[in-house]
């Protein structure tokens, strides 16, 4: 369970604060680490820096534009950073939606965190902001992410394009 409000969320280990653009080397740290930016990044050729600073800029005004959008996740013990996640405005496959979205750093895959910052995100989602469903997708081969999205209650959909290659879409909605 997730506490907080929509800007920062804290869970069982996670302290979630909102992308800011002080948070630049951090975010390159993780996003251009190989075994990250294979599961993320469907081009064959790797992110530039570049690439992550226009994107980190993107979530930023996302968040000014919506009142929501992408966390740095943050052990709650260290004050580590561990991963981002959370929520944000997406076209895909045709339609508009709200994406939940997770990345850890290699070192901590395997230990649940992911699916605990999924979790926040349907969360804040579902619960703090009032949607009545949020869609995930992935690349068709990352299997942990696809294990993440079912732990959380996202039912698969159907495979899309999406940025120009195949990837799977999940969706998860409101509980009655």
């Amino acid at each position: 369970m997730s506490t907080g409000t929509i800007d920062r969320i804290e869970t069982a280990r996670l302290r979630c604060e909102r992308l800011r653009l002080e948070h630049a080397e951090e975010q390159l740290r993780l996003l251009l680490d190989p075994r990250v930016h294979r599961t993320l990044w469907p081009a064959p050729a790797p992110p530039t820096e570049r690439d992550v600073l226009e994107g980190l800029k993107a979530k930023v005004d996302h968040w000014e534009r919506h009142g929501f959008g992408m966390w740095t996740a943050r052990d709650r013990d260290t004050g580590e950073m561990v991963g981002r996640g959370g929520l944000q405005h997406t076209y895909t496959a045709g339609l508009s939606d709200v994406e939940a979205g997770w990345a850890i750093v290699p070192e901590r895959w395997g230990q649940g965190l992911a699916t605990e910052l999924a979790q926040a995100c349907v969360e804040a989602g579902l619960d703090q902001l009032g949607l009545l469903a949020i869609v995930a997708f992935t690349l068709p081969d990352n299997l942990a992410s696809r294990r993440v999205m079912e732990k959380t209650g996202f039912a698969y959909e159907r495979a899309i394009v999406h940025a120009g290659f195949p990837h799977v879409l999940y969706r998860r909605h409101r509980d009655p």
